[in-house]
């Protein structure tokens, strides 16, 4: 039997005025009685969580209703899982959805509160990383937008990942404290807390039907706490969840302990179970760090799937009808645990067979895969496992025995077939293979971009694919334009406005009729003046944070994203090297001034990650107090990366440097917010800058280097970079130069082993594509210096980045994979 919420006699007042008075009011009530402050002595972060308070209330109406109407309609749901959630800050973001960002400014300003200051205050949610977190933001808001009832479902991370500092040039890892004040956007529900386990062991019984059947005694178990954020859509027509999961102990305080004497041990179950949200990612280069991540992962999982399942049968429905009301999507591999969790709840705890609850459970979930690289498909090694989740361990063995035996009896699968789609790996130390758990256990396997979805097919799932050929589709990521051009770029969305009209405040793809102003003269300069008037403002940030003059005349060229090497930072610094040599020792040549700018974090044990940050720091930090430069050049490593440094950037950018190795970035959405805010953008056909070549047309996009079967044949026939760097004097000086300590006087070694691996293996293609990375750099140079053919071809990207919406993908995955 369905449950419905109960009724309300009492109406409870609807909060839709907007009214600038009405609204100046409430803050004041808000200030007054929530926080309790006067006005004559209120702080600023006084005023803003008055301010989020009052939006927020706004909000509670649409949310209310958007959860009842799914219950009394017992519709089929949508439950995205994942480790990271990048949602940054959320009053800009709640405003602009709501339609309140003048009427907001406005009443804050009758009161003498200036908007953007406060704003400003807002802490940054430290729930990811990069693009993986950032899409999964991009989804639940466009999730809500085109009417899917959805919850996120992840950790509440107290520090996240991490505040990056620079000591000397190098990354300095500190705890991001962004929940030190609270959170005024979230609501604990104590009633929505689950126990989950670990260790133990598992003990066999007689079941009523004289069948065996397991009992998993846990050998210890915290508490998994709710925590909701509401979701805005897109005016604010329906409001989604975001459910984050805190770790409690079972007993906060060994009392025995504390009072003999030992006040450090009484709280170490508190502690214990604490660590689990503490911080996203710790490091995993010891047993230690590799058990935290693990706990991490099945702890939010379980809490998660606990929640699913309560939710489901609460409504009336049964087992085998999860499927029709439930669709779980796997956001990467970091919750493919899920599936033995599933697999433990249906068969141990609600007594379903072992083969239906397979049908069940592979019906339900569905996975991205976010990555080509072995590593971070994750992989546990079986000790660790079988010792932390004993009774998982059986069911992956189970899975493992079903899955193998069908494609030897039924595919004829090979010894060598058998061992590339197994889930234990046996060319080492045996490992638990976590993505091929996610790929047996989902019904629908999906890449991110079309070059990344066949190169699944071709590299990691070559054989998984040949058991289950129908699996694998392409979803290519998108990003939402109400963040992405709307609120980080309200002026150009103002002069869009103008030019085409408000249709594409709704639909994105209907940016379409700004090609017919790409080549208008008139309109070419005031999309000019919007950006040069946002790079007055990325230059005023950076000589408030550095104390680093920047000309906002000259070209901007921006790489922001996580540090890795098949991202290829370095191949930028070592151009950017090259660059400075040439124009010292060629100062008669008319160079276009550049200022390179870069944003990042690098994991903190990936070393190589680490130095080439210190690299930049140390490039720029000769090519800036160089005075024959004469100002041509700047380098600019802006720290602590985040999705408010985003937001500044991404519209400054003249020049967006997408230049990953070919067949290594899966997607990248970086690439679609530059484009989408009038960016040229330089890369290699790799991810989704295939497609956007193919969407905004390759006049209007500089491409280079190799291909990704290029970059697959050189790598199989034997990459001798040595030649490469030979033929290449450019590059040899620069390598040279680095690798002899020119930047690095107080240690002259210290990037000898760097410049060295590129002699000696360049598995990144650095060398191999560093003479056709210098050559587009220089034909950039030559369409700037055009400025009518620069502002035609950038124009006509923001025109042309409509497909790229979030909304787009949010709606085929849900036609072809949730049916929600």
């Amino acid at each position: 039997m369905i449950k419905t919420p109960h009724k309300v006699d009492l109406p409870l007042p609807k909060r839709g005025v907007s009214d600038p008075d009405a609204l100046a009011a409430e803050i004041m009530e808000k200030l007054t009685y929530s926080i309790g402050k006067d006005a004559k002595v209120a702080t600023p972060h006084d005023w803003l969580t008055a301010t989020i308070l009052v939006v927020r209330d706004r909000i509670i109406d649409t949310w209310m209703e958007s959860t009842r109407n799914t219950y009394m309609n017992n519709g089929k749901r949508v439950y995205y899982l994942s480790l990271e959630f990048l949602i940054g800050r959320l009053l800009r973001d709640a405003m602009s959805n709501l339609g309140l960002i003048d009427d907001i400014r406005q009443a804050l300003s009758s009161l003498s509160v200036e908007f953007d200051v406060i704003a400003g205050l807002e802490p940054d949610a430290a729930l990811g990383n990069g693009g993986l977190g950032r899409l999964a933001a991009c989804f639940m808001e466009s999730m809500a937008t085109v009417n899917i009832p959805a919850y996120g479902y992840g950790i509440r991370y107290v520090h996240g990942l991490f505040r990056q500092q620079m000591a000397d040039g190098w990354q300095v890892e500190l705890p991001e404290s962004w929940l030190a004040h609270g959170n005024p956007w979230e609501f604990e529900r104590r009633e929505s807390s689950y126990e989950v386990g670990f260790g133990g062991t598992v003990e066999t019984i007689e079941g009523p039907d004289g069948e065996p059947r397991y009992v998993w005694k846990q050998g210890e178990r915290v508490i998994a706490t709710a925590y909701d954020t509401p979701a805005v859509g897109w005016r604010g027509e329906r409001v989604n969840t975001l459910r984050l999961w805190s770790a409690q102990p079972i007993d906060p305080i060994l009392l025995d302990a504390f009072n003999a004497g030992d006040h450090i041990g009484a709280l170490r179950e508190s502690n214990k179970a604490e660590s689990l949200t503490r911080v996203l990612y710790p490091a995993d280069a010891t047993p230690a760090g590799q058990e935290l991540r693990l706990r991490q992962e099945f702890f939010f999982c379980s809490a998660s799937l606990q929640d699913i399942v309560r939710r489901h049968l609460q409504q009336g429905n049964t087992l085998a009808q999860l499927p029709e009301k439930v669709a779980i999507q796997l956001n990467d591999t970091h919750p493919a645990v899920s599936v033995a969790e599933l697999m433990r709840l249906l068969v141990d705890v609600h007594g379903v067979a072992f083969d239906e609850a397979w049908e069940i459970t592979r019906n339900t979930f569905s996975y991205t895969n976010h990555t080509l690289l072995p590593e971070a498909l994750e992989s546990w090694p079986v000790p660790l496992f079988e010792r932390l989740l004993p009774r998982h361990m059986q069911l992956v063995y189970a899975i493992n025995a079903k899955v193998l035996l069908d494609a030897r009896k039924v595919r004829g699968f090979n010894d060598q077939e058998i061992r590339q789609i197994s889930l234990i790996d046996e060319s080492g130390d045996r490992r638990v293979r976590m993505g091929n758990l996610a790929f047996m256990g989902s019904h629908s396997i999906n890449g991110v971009s079309a070059l990344h979805t066949e190169l699944m097919k071709e590299t990691v799932f070559a054989d998984l694919h040949k058991l289950y050929p129908t699996r694998i589709n392409n979803k290519t990521n998108g990003i939402t334009p109400r963040r992405w051009l709307m609120q980080c770029n309200p002026d150009l969305t103002d002069l869009i406005k103008e030019a085409i009209g408000p249709d594409f405040l709704d639909d994105a793809t209907k940016l379409k009729g700004l090609d017919a102003f790409a080549d208008d003269a008139s309109f070419q300069e005031k999309f000019a003046a919007v950006k040069f008037s946002n790079k007055q403002k990325l230059a005023g940030l950076v000589a408030s944070r550095m104390g680093i003059k920047l000309d906002p005349h000259a070209m901007f060229d921006i790489q922001i994203k996580r540090i890795h090497e098949y991202k290829r930072q370095l191949l930028n610094i070592i151009e950017t090297v090259a660059l400075f040599d040439q124009i010292r020792s060629h100062p008669e040549r008319d160079w276009v001034p550049r200022v390179k700018l870069f944003a990042g974090k690098a994991a903190p044990s990936y070393h190589n990650a680490k130095l080439i940050i210190k690299l930049a720091n140390d490039v720029a930090r000769v090519i800036n107090t160089d005075p024959s430069v004469r100002g041509l050049l700047k380098v600019v490593f802006i720290p602590n990366y985040n999705v408010s440094l985003a937001e500044v950037m991404v519209p400054a950018a003249d020049l967006s440097e997408q230049i990953s190795t070919a067949g290594m970035e899966a997607s990248g959405t970086g690439n679609m917010k530059f484009a989408l805010n009038g960016a040229l953008t330089i890369g290699t056909l790799d991810g989704a800058n295939v497609e956007m070549r193919d969407h905004v047309g390759e006049e209007n996009i500089v491409i280079f280097g190799m291909t990704a079967d290029e970059v697959g044949r050189v790598r199989a026939e034997g990459h001798n970079p040595r030649a490469a760097i030979d033929a290449s004097r450019e590059l040899q000086q620069a390598l040279s130069s680095i690798a002899s300590g020119v930047f690095s006087p107080d240690d002259r070694d210290r990037y000898a082993d760097l410049m060295q691996g590129i002699y000696q293996h360049d598995w990144f293609m650095v060398a191999a594509d560093f003479d056709a990375y210098a050559k587009a750099q220089r034909e950039v140079d030559d369409i700037w210096t055009d400025k009518s053919a620069w502002y035609s071809k950038t124009i006509r990207n923001t025109a042309r980045m409509g497909w790229f919406s979030s909304d787009r993908t949010i709606r085929q995955y849900n036609a072809d994979i949730w049916r929600a």
